[in-house]
């Protein structure tokens, strides 16, 4: 009897200790970074042109946010505050590698970086320490030889390197970082099918899986699976010709979701989201796996030059390069453990907060976490409806092809102040009552223009902020470009 109470006890010790051990065992992190996807493209967000089956459902098992925000409207700055949790203009990289960057405008933008800093201890190098198995798949555009993914704690780099496009979605890809395939494979398809194969040899080790992809970043070439089905859809719409855009300053932005081609790549892209998800589920890694899914910036909608983009950001104005809605909200979505299903928050959130967020979801050591600008998600994701934050910042001092012009905006609760340095202009919205920023109202409220525009100057001061300098050879007699 003693020794039948005693193995019984041994028992029950051995399950409160199995309990504990699973309850404390780390997380797996895949985080999915989608190339120019704006707010509005995918189905769960309202789009009635695109299809994305597999990603609603992931929004269905998670929380989706409808007010996040890309840390700059253009690629390499989100992706670097991504790696570091630091916003932009304190790892001085402000504009995408290596930047437009024209001698015959008003202003001079700032001389940034050109790569991600080695001494940035990176997402996947703080994970790395934890034991973590770490694996890239896709665009990177962080930096040059030495700088590649496998220079920043990825124990493996499939495709990354320093260019911002791919040449071909099809293989050959003229891309030094990956092997062709068979000729007419699908980038998209192929970065998955690597991503499965590290799925299926990882085994034991927790792992940050990192998967980024090229779509939906031009060039625009159709997916020759899905295009038919969207070019049907697009027949069958009403003609609207150029009443499909209208002007925003020296640009066109497109105000309808038409383009076939590009439908069909966000639907290549939502198949593979789909593959991914559906391989954790048969490994049995799904319950314990943080899923991120997000992209760097706004749809392209905005161009210069009377060229006319493949997507719409429709009810959000502008689009890519612009530091209105349309060029810095995006879609996020994050499932996991103790994430319920089908939750959403419209509380403000940006890219910078993912550092924090992994670093509390995996519970690294505080002692061990650099100091950065986020702050974790982890108690929206817990149920909670808000953070303890001052404002939202971005800084884009730069000129670029969709038309923007250097400047920078701030988001402080339902108010967004955005400055522009070429013309001397600034604006206010009230983000709530008027998310299309049809209504300015600096004239209105000078009073809270003065306090915005204070609150960004300290924000500049203290992430040491570069600003647009004037141009010594600027001719006012010739049109800018």
């Amino acid at each position: 009897m003693r020794y039948t109470f005693l193995i019984s006890l041994a028992i029950i010790a051995f399950g409160l200790f199995s309990c504990e051990q699973e309850e404390q065992q780390a997380p797996n992190i895949v985080f999915i970074l989608v190339d120019d996807l704006g707010w509005a493209d995918l189905a769960c967000y309202g789009s009635e042109f695109y299809e994305t089956p597999n990603i609603d459902k992931l929004a269905s098992q998670g929380m989706r946010f409808t007010s996040a925000y890309a840390a700059s409207p253009v690629c390499s700055p989100t992706r670097a505050s991504i790696m570091t949790g630091k916003y932009p203009s304190r790892i001085d990289i402000t504009d995408w590698i290596p930047g437009q960057d024209p001698k015959g405008r008003k202003l001079l933008g700032p001389q940034d970086r050109n790569e991600l800093p080695l001494e940035e201890l990176t997402i996947a190098e703080l994970l790395k320490a934890e034991g973590y198995r770490t694996f890239f798949a896709g665009k990177w555009h962080l930096g040059d030889k030495g700088f590649f993914p496998e220079d920043q704690g990825f124990d493996v780099n499939i495709g990354g390197n320093h260019k911002g496009s791919p040449a071909s979605y099809y293989s050959p890809y003229h891309n030094p970082q990956l092997e062709d395939g068979p000729e007419g494979e699908y980038l998209t398809d192929r970065l998955v099918d690597e991503s499965i194969a590290f799925l299926n040899a990882a085994k034991e080790d927790p792992f940050l899986l990192y998967l980024s992809f090229y779509n939906v970043h031009t060039p625009i070439q159709a997916n020759k699976k899905h295009v038919d089905h969207f070019r049907e859809k697009a027949i069958k719409m009403e003609e609207i010709g150029d009443q499909g855009y209208r002007n925003e300053h020296d640009g066109l932005t497109k105000l309808r979701q038409d383009n076939f081609e590009y439908a069909s790549m966000i639907a290549a892209m939502d198949e593979n989201v789909g593959r991914l998800m559906s391989k954790l589920e048969e490994l049995g890694l799904d319950e314990n796996t943080l899923v991120v899914f997000t992209s760097d910036n706004g749809g392209l909608s905005t161009l210069q030059n009377n060229r006319k983009a493949p997507t719409s950001n429709e009810p959000l104005r502008a689009g890519k390069g612009w530091c209105y809605e349309g060029g810095i909200r995006v879609p996020l979505i994050i499932k996991g453990p103790g994430i319920h299903a089908n939750t959403e928050s419209d509380e403000p959130v940006i890219s910078v907060d993912f550092y924090s967020t992994i670093a509390e979801a995996v519970k690294v050591s505080k002692n061990k976490i650099p100091e950065n600008d986020g702050t974790s998600l982890m108690p929206l994701l817990k149920g909670g409806t808000s953070l303890d934050r001052a404002a939202l910042y971005f800084h884009y001092p730069h000129y670029h092809g969709s038309a923007w012009e250097p400047g920078a905006a701030v988001r402080k609760g339902e108010y967004v102040y955005i400055e522009f340095y070429d013309d001397e202009k600034e604006e206010l919205y009230n983000i709530k009552e008027d998310i299309s920023e049809t209504n300015d109202l600096s004239s209105k409220m000078p009073d809270k223009v003065r306090e915005l525009k204070a609150i960004l100057n300290a924000f500049h001061a203290n992430t040491g902020a570069q600003l647009p300098s004037d141009n010594p050879d600027f001719d006012k007699s010739i049109p800018s470009l």
